[in-house]
């Protein structure tokens, strides 16, 4: 192939490609659709705040009510009992 259809098949390839791009930016997507509630902003509320007083509505992962509570070993003993139920073949090892 010579170069000067090379010039012509890049050139064709190019204003192909731009025509393509310019016919998909005119139709919106996701089509355009407006949003018409059925509620009023004073229903949406009262859910809201009957949701939060029934306890249904997630605010946060963590409960609030949670409390720290002490435990009656130290950490060294927890890794003594750890490190012998590992010796007793009663935990399973892994490099994972």
């Amino acid at each position: 192939m010579n170069t000067k259809n090379i010039v012509k098949n890049l050139f064709a390839g190019l204003l192909l490609t731009t025509a393509v791009g310019a016919a998909m930016a005119e139709a919106p997507y996701p089509a355009e659709s407006r949003f018409v509630s059925t509620k009023s902003r004073a229903e949406v509320v009262a859910e809201l705040q009957q949701a939060r007083a029934n306890g249904e509505l997630l605010v946060s992962d963590r409960n609030r009510d949670d409390k720290q509570v002490a435990s009656a070993r130290t950490r060294d003993e927890v890794r003594a009992e750890l490190a012998q139920a590992r010796a007793n073949g009663e935990m399973r090892v892994t490099d994972q």
